[in-house]
């Protein structure tokens, strides 16, 4: 599990962004990951552009484990965690939206 005070990732990268959209490419690091959180009213939806990557849930939810190619929505006010498969290098791309942007962090 990643150290979800330092949220570092290797590479980020902004696409696009407007008032109730962003576009984003990440590259974590192995060890790396997107601490557990949620979003009020977006979506997040992911391309895994290497991998494999792990989205995670709660609530007796089964994780998500995508391949290179890939997809994967998850609905706002839905908790989730995000790293490289066994803690290992992965970058996706992430579509969030339509709405206002947020991050809501949870306690592990």
């Amino acid at each position: 599990m990643c150290n979800p005070r330092s949220y570092d990732v290797q590479q980020w990268e902004t696409v696009a962004e407007t008032p109730t959209l962003r576009v984003i490419v990440i590259t974590l690091a192995p060890g790396q990951c997107v601490p557990w959180h949620l979003h009020t009213e977006i979506t997040d939806t992911f391309y895994c552009l290497a991998g494999p990557m792990v989205v995670e849930h709660r609530d007796g939810m089964a994780a998500s484990e995508l391949a290179t190619g890939e997809t994967y929505a998850v609905p706002p006010q839905t908790p989730h965690y995000v790293h490289g498969k066994d803690g290992g290098r992965c970058k996706f791309l992430i579509v969030q939206g339509i709405g206002t942007y947020d991050f809501v962090p949870l306690d592990e």
